[in-house]
């Protein structure tokens, strides 16, 4: 592995919520996210997991690396949020790779992957999408308009009977894979799509 996890926090028995994503930039809605995942599964740290480039995306599609990184770290204000760029280090394109080659790493804490209802709507199309559920419990965050679809998904309905219910949610971190549940919570309008879009008016 090329590169040293211990230039993060300590994570033996810790509770940590890895929150991947392009953060293409980051913005509150993010941050919201975050902070409520930190609440209510009762979390000591959240690492934000900034991908160099989404397989589902273009490349042009995507901001520079370093500019979302550094957008990241400014939004990501909080002593128990932790910006990470060690997909680039470890030279991984798909979320279900990194896991793989972190399977080391998640063996001495307590993680659990946090996602937007957006993108566990979608989560069938990611490579080897199986192996994210198979790997980690998996907590689902409610967005404007994505909360039934994501409740819809194949995913949810491949693996109903491996969730948690909402009110549950601390129970998911330590739990036994598959499992997941959907965390409903106050809906904020910001995207990253919208704000790419004012950039270029």
């Amino acid at each position: 592995m090329s590169f040293s996890i211990n230039k993060y926090q300590p994570i033996a028995g810790r509770r940590i919520g890895l929150f991947g994503g392009s953060f293409n930039p980051a913005h509150y809605g993010h941050f919201s996210l975050a902070k409520m995942a930190m609440a209510r599964l009762q979390l000591d740290y959240v690492w934000w997991m900034v991908s160099p480039q989404n397989p589902l995306k273009l490349a042009d599609e995507t901001s520079d690396f370093d500019e979302r990184m550094a957008v990241a770290r400014e939004v990501a204000n909080h002593p128990r949020f932790i910006v990470c760029d060690f997909e680039r280090d470890l030279g991984t394109t798909t979320t279900a790779q990194t896991f793989v080659k972190l399977s080391r790493v998640f063996e001495q804490g307590d993680f659990v992957w946090l996602m937007g209802a957006d993108s566990f709507a979608g989560l069938h199309r990611w490579n080897d999408w199986q192996t994210i559920l198979q790997t980690l419990p998996v907590a689902v965050f409610d967005r404007p308009e994505w909360g039934s679809r994501a409740l819809g998904s194949v995913a949810a309905q491949i693996y109903k009977n491996h969730q948690y219910a909402g009110e549950d949610a601390a129970l998911l971190v330590g739990a036994k894979t598959p499992s997941w549940c959907f965390v409903p919570m106050s809906q904020r309008v910001e995207s990253s799509t919208a704000i790419r879009k004012r950039a270029k008016l």
